[in-house]
């Protein structure tokens, strides 16, 4: 699994304790070891289970589960991204993309480089979270890559004093 900030559908495979119904969970980052997939919450475990289950599922500790990519939804809300909290105007910048419906994932994401006029890519951080160390000065065009290969590209998005915290409205979803 190497996506992230998707909705999964997680289901048991221990009948005996779990609720064939499963579990809804949006996928934000990624682990590697001890040959699990995902790291459930107490209460998303216990929503797993049937009721008076919950217990002895717990006991299990690992799980075999078995998941399906979903569609997400998000009402209201348009695709935005966040500045990371740990992001240092103007040195670093670490962006997060929150709200982000249907079943694509973003699969790159790039800053326009007006002294050089060129595109330079930004690092996938780990989860949704893009970096960069020296991003371009002034308000940032930003654009992303869309599983398919389609290009999304936002004139300024990010204003040339972006703060961290801040978040910032695309106007747009992906469906």
């Amino acid at each position: 699994m190497n996506v992230l900030n998707i909705q999964q559908l997680v289901r048991c495979k221990y009948s005996k304790h779990c609720s064939e119904d499963g579990i809804k969970v949006v996928v934000t980052d990624h682990g590697e070891g001890d040959n699990t997939d995902f790291v459930l919450s107490a209460r998303a475990y216990n929503k797993l289970a049937l009721q008076g289950q919950a217990e002895i599922l717990f006991s299990y500790g690992v799980v075999d589960v078995e998941y399906k990519r979903i569609s997400c939804q998000y009402p209201g809300y348009n695709l935005m991204f966040k500045v990371h909290e740990h992001s240092r105007y103007p040195h670093y910048l670490a962006l997060i993309a929150i709200y982000q419906a249907g079943v694509s994932e973003i699969t790159a994401v790039e800053l326009w480089q007006e002294d050089c006029q060129e595109w330079k890519g930004m690092r996938r951080a780990y989860g949704a979270v893009w970096d960069m160390p020296n991003p371009p000065q002034g308000a940032i065009n930003l654009r992303f890559q869309v599983s398919g290969s389609k290009w999304v590209q936002l004139k300024s998005l990010i204003p040339s004093e972006w703060k961290a915290g801040a978040t910032y409205n695309t106007a747009i979803q992906l469906d």
